[in-house]
């Protein structure tokens, strides 16, 4: 199925000059008149493709429940938000940041996930090849020193959050960088462009690997998309 619009042009009317708050990745926040409404994403594969590594189960609950709670609760703050600011009431403002941030991150780290991942049968978990597979030979050795990391870092993450394959457009290097809760990765650094995001939120494998988040890690890599990470590291790096 085709990806649809991340951000409708369907906009909240707000007062000239309020820039609507700062989204990173490929998928952001356009203004167009006013504050952008998200909507959820379809899947390119059906919740089951990526079975064994991520039951259907999962598949479905994290898109249609999950996810969807972020686009509404985003869209939500984004009303109330107009009407403060309608009514020039800034605590209310900046009451909602919080909310904003929360909902509009996880809309944005779930648009990034559902594209990092691919059915086994449709080129899922092959490696990297061409300039990011050397960019990850330079910078971590290997790819499997690359997702050793990942998965140590993605397993001690307290709490919930991200693990993430960056690249720094000013220097064109490789990092591991994690966020907690749903924290994009641009608020780490402007110049940060997430490649891969791996969800370690408990709602991501709890279903299937119970409390064994190493499990999940491991078993993610079979059906990560890297042909979609080498696009993307292509483009920011030309």
């Amino acid at each position: 199925m085709a990806l649809r619009t991340l951000f409708s042009k369907k906009a909240f009317t707000t007062a000239s000059g309020f820039r609507p708050i700062a989204a990173g990745d490929r998928c952001f926040l356009r203004q167009a008149r006013g504050l952008t409404v998200a909507a959820l994403p379809d899947l390119a594969y059906d919740y089951g493709a990526l079975e064994p590594a991520i039951s259907g189960e999962i598949m479905r609950l994290h898109h249609q429940k999950h996810h969807q709670a972020y686009v509404t609760n985003y869209n939500n703050a984004l009303e109330q938000l107009e009407t403060a600011m309608a009514k020039g009431d800034a605590s209310a403002v900046v009451r909602l940041q919080s909310a904003i941030k929360f909902n509009g991150g996880g809309h944005i780290n779930h648009s990034i996930f559902w594209k990092n991942l691919k059915p086994v049968n449709e080129g899922g978990g092959e490696p990297p090849h061409s300039t990011l597979g050397w960019a990850i030979d330079t910078d971590f050795c290997s790819l499997e020193a690359l997702v050793q990391k990942m998965n140590a870092e993605g397993a001690a993450l307290q709490g919930s959050g991200w693990v993430w394959l960056a690249l720094d457009k000013g220097s064109k290097k490789l990092s591991v960088e994690t966020t907690a809760n749903q924290d994009p990765l641009v608020s780490k650094g402007a110049n940060l462009v997430p490649l891969l995001g791996i969800d370690v939120w408990e709602h991501a494998y709890y279903l299937q690997y119970k409390n064994v988040r190493p499990d999940y890690l491991k078993n993610i890599w079979k059906v990560i998309n890297w042909k979609y990470a080498s696009e993307v590291f292509d483009e920011e790096t030309a």
